[in-house]
């Protein structure tokens, strides 16, 4: 006689089984928290607006900013020229949009002149300390010492003036602040666990520097880079608006300003458009700075 043996298998069912949730990434939580500040997201909207028109501003410019016409010189804003034109007849809108160019390129080159040479010695004090240490920092302190504004002009009138040279000065006079931030990190980060344990499998200090340290230090860095840019274009301006900038016709908003000082009376526009643009994009900056400080904060996480 034969007999079927059938085996039945049953499923467990755990009701209070706990759920898995994808951990977010760090960067995912510092989205999610930038979201919830409306002030830095109009910031940030701004800039990325100001990006866009500097990126197409050959499409975006109706005339050419070099196109000269002596017969409308400092032209009011009208149905032709929105913004008007400047002392030389060229369209005051068009040299705005290319100006917006010039300026990021300035901001985004000297900080990262700035975070290249700044983070560079300040990680080398940072995590060899000692003697290196008390010789990087104290010649910090002594740019320091010196506004950074003062220090760029110093630089700008030894070597000229020039789209490339005012960039490297800028960035330069920059510097000492970034080798302070960078340092102050490193000093935290290098005594927790995980760089022991980099040294415990043979990884040498550049390996430890560049993929442990540097990367766990970035946050401070992107914050103080983003106000950094603003105070770079604000100096490039400074420069520019005394002589010792970038040179016309290069339509830089500083250069532009400058221009404008002796039209203020006759022709407010000249002056007042790049003036505004200067403002909006400084504003855009610390507002998105002040937004990814408070995100980037571990304090301030809920």
């Amino acid at each position: 006689m034969k007999t079927t043996i059938e085996k039945q298998t049953t499923t467990v069912i755990q009701p209070n089984a706990p759920k898995k949730h994808k951990k977010r990434s760090q960067w995912a939580e510092v989205w999610r928290s930038l979201r919830r500040n409306k002030m830095a997201m109009f910031g940030l909207a701004v800039l990325l607006i100001i990006v866009f028109t500097a990126i197409f501003a050959d499409q975006l410019a109706p005339y050419s900013y070099r196109d000269q016409n002596l017969r409308n010189i400092n032209q009011p804003p009208n149905s032709q020229h929105i913004l008007g034109t400047d002392d030389l007849g060229r369209d005051m809108l068009s040299r705005v949009i290319h100006g917006s160019r010039i300026s990021l390129q300035v901001g985004l080159v000297a900080v990262g002149i700035s975070i290249i040479l700044g983070g560079s010695l300040g990680a080398l004090a940072g995590y060899y300390g000692g003697k290196l240490d008390n010789a990087i920092m104290r010649f910090m302190d002594i740019f320091l010492a010196i506004p950074q504004i003062l220090l760029a002009i110093a630089i700008v009138s030894a070597f000229g003036g020039g789209l490339i040279k005012v960039m490297i000065a800028v960035g330069i006079s920059s510097v000492p602040t970034y080798a302070r931030i960078v340092r102050a990190s490193v000093i935290t980060i290098k005594e927790q666990e995980f760089i022991e344990a980099a040294r415990a499998i043979g990884a040498n200090d550049f390996r430890i520097i560049t993929k442990h340290i540097i990367p766990n230090s970035m946050a401070p860095i992107i914050v103080q880079g983003t106000l950094g840019v603003a105070g770079a274009i604000l100096s490039a301006a400074g420069l520019s608006f005394i002589g010792l900038g970038i040179t016309p016709p290069t339509p830089e908003w500083g250069a532009m300003l400058s221009s404008g000082r002796n039209l203020i009376r006759t022709a407010p526009h000249v002056a007042t458009f790049p003036g505004l643009a200067i403002m909006i994009t400084i504003f855009a900056l610390n507002l998105l700075g002040d937004g990814l400080r408070d995100a980037l904060d571990p304090r301030l996480k809920q």
